[in-house]
């Protein structure tokens, strides 16, 4: 069985060695808040959700919640940011001599996928009715987009500034963005959605980014 975001960050085994215990710890809580706050927003809506009942269903305090998210819609961040983590992490260890179709299709062989806990689908289906979530949601993938071009650059040898390299990150990006969406949105009456349907969203998405625009 695979771990939650939570479970692997508490036994440290999300591959995040150069981090020390305490860094661990911040990041096991910010992912607890997130957790504590999507089910209150699924419960009983963002607009009636405190960040004081945030930070009491989690056992701290309100002031503790405020130093790690200024919002009580930013709390959810480290979810919507650990598919993405996750993707360029990955990406780092793509050989240079296999195409991203393939680098995709041996990681789902492996099975390498993050695990698509309730938590997280909950929410990336909220962000089509929150404007709120939305905007965080898309801020994710906004930070996200200059770590993509980045490596990308890097494994063509070109400048991470390039016209080129920026589409093309940005392509990847919505990409993964469309994926995770329409696998949240298609499986909403599916808690029991196995690697296998993630990996055909995944699958389809790409394709479709590589074959560039068919018009």
């Amino acid at each position: 069985m695979r771990q939650t975001p939570v479970e692997a960050l508490r036994q440290g085994t999300t591959g995040d060695g150069g981090l020390s215990l305490v860094e661990r710890r911040k990041a096991a809580l910010r992912f607890e808040i997130a957790c504590a706050a999507v089910h209150l927003f699924t419960s009983q809506g963002v607009a009636a959700t405190t960040g004081e009942q945030i930070a009491q269903s989690v056992g701290i305090s309100s002031r503790t919640l405020w130093r790690h998210f200024p919002t009580k819609e930013s709390c959810v961040l480290p979810l919507l940011t650990a598919a993405l983590d996750f993707a360029v992490d990955r990406l780092r260890h793509w050989p240079a001599e296999t195409s991203l179709l393939d680098f995709f299709a041996e990681t789902c062989r492996k099975g390498d996928l993050p695990a698509a806990t309730p938590e997280i689908l909950d929410l990336i289906r909220m962000t089509s009715t929150e404007p709120a979530l939305r905007a965080v949601w898309l801020q994710a993938h906004d930070d996200a987009l200059p770590v993509l071009g980045g490596l990308l650059a890097r494994r063509s040898g070109a400048d991470s500034g390039d016209l080129r390299v920026t589409v093309h990150a940005a392509t990847l990006n919505g990409a993964l963005r469309a994926a995770v969406e329409d696998f949240a949105r298609r499986y909403a009456d599916r808690p029991d959605a196995a690697d296998a349907e993630l990996a055909r969203c995944l699958d389809a998405a790409l394709r479709a980014a590589s074959e560039g625009l068919p018009y």
